[in-house]
């Protein structure tokens, strides 16, 4: 495994870390999560040098970082843990945001217990709550480092705006926004204020919620709890158009020896020192395909081949919902 550096923090985490969400969460119901499987992904991730974990509260209820909870138990010095505050349900299972500074304190609280720790290693509030000046959000996370409940501080899809009002108050160590082949947003102008206050930009969703691992050929083999049979790019016509385009780079990527899947990763490994994909899975066996990504390097040439086949196959639909969209950039 390869490490990067975290904002500027002197820590060292790995090049591609794990994420926890669909253990617990979005990717179908109950009945579809294995949880010795799970737990075993997770031993498994350490062994593979993986030591950068990503869960939040709202997986699950908690039960994600009940989960994790079982091997940090006897591993915690193993792992640079980081979850995420603000989202709450409601009785009927919507959700909302809540950045106020008494419920993120409280959050921490109830993170700390499910995950049986005494820190958390990177503490990101999910989104921006537009009810709440965004000071008054980092300010409170703040307290959380002084009393040493939580030791560096991160942001989730936040505006440019709302990064440099937070970086005034508090060091950012990470932003972590979606970013793969099929989402480029922050390419625009997001990528640039990162790099000029020295953040780490902490890529969720790098294999487009698997689009780009060429698993997913019909959505009618999704569970219909999935929550990705409600996402545009999952959508009827948008889906075949979006399999042209991994068909696409799963053809470069057999010209490399390579699974579609680590092209993604590799390629944004090549995006600069400062972006750190963190792909999902609970099973083994994607996990050893994703770690292997790290050793992949690309020429500049490789890159823009690759960007030539994204030039020539555009991709259809929006990442979210318009009602989730509402949420991003804010």
């Amino acid at each position: 495994m390869q490490y990067r550096k975290l904002g500027k923090t002197g820590e060292s985490i790995s090049a591609i870390g794990l994420g926890c969400m669909g253990m617990s969460f979005a990717y179908g119901s109950s009945q579809d999560f294995n949880e010795q499987e799970s737990l075993a992904t997770l031993e498994l991730a350490l062994d593979l040098g993986i030591n950068f974990w990503d869960t939040a509260d709202m997986y699950g209820q908690g039960a994600n970082e009940t989960l994790l909870s079982k091997i940090l138990a006897t591993k915690r010095d193993k792992v640079f843990l980081a979850t995420k505050f603000g989202f709450k349900f409601r009785e009927d299972g919507s959700t909302y945001f809540d950045g106020s500074p008494k419920y993120l304190k409280q959050a921490c609280e109830a993170s700390l217990k499910r995950l049986k720790v005494d820190v958390i290693d990177l503490y990101y509030s999910h989104r921006i709550d537009d009810t709440v000046p965004v000071e008054d959000t980092v300010g409170a996370m703040a307290e959380l480092v002084k009393e040493g409940k939580v030791r560096y501080l991160g942001l989730s899809e936040a505006s440019v705006a709302s990064i440099r009002k937070a970086q005034a108050v508090h060091p950012i160590a990470a932003l972590q926004n979606e970013y793969s082949l099929f989402t480029r947003d922050v390419e625009s102008s997001v990528l640039a204020t990162t790099r000029e206050l020295g953040i780490t930009l902490v890529a969720y969703s790098p294999l487009g919620r698997g689009l780009t691992t060429g698993a997913i050929t019909n959505t009618s083999n999704l569970s219909d709890a999935d929550f990705r049979k409600g996402l545009p790019r999952f959508q009827a016509g948008n889906f075949e158009q979006n399999l042209q385009t991994v068909t696409a780079l799963e053809a470069f990527a057999k010209t490399k020896g390579i699974t579609v899947a680590q092209l993604s990763l590799a390629w944004l490994l090549a995006q600069g020192e400062d972006i750190v994909p963190i792909p999902g899975t609970k099973r083994r066996k994607y996990l050893q395909e994703n770690a292997a990504a790290a050793a992949i390097q690309f020429s500049a040439a490789d890159v823009a081949a690759i960007d030539q086949i994204l030039q020539e196959n555009t991709v259809a639909g929006l990442r979210y919902s318009e009602g989730a969209l509402k949420l991003v950039n804010r």
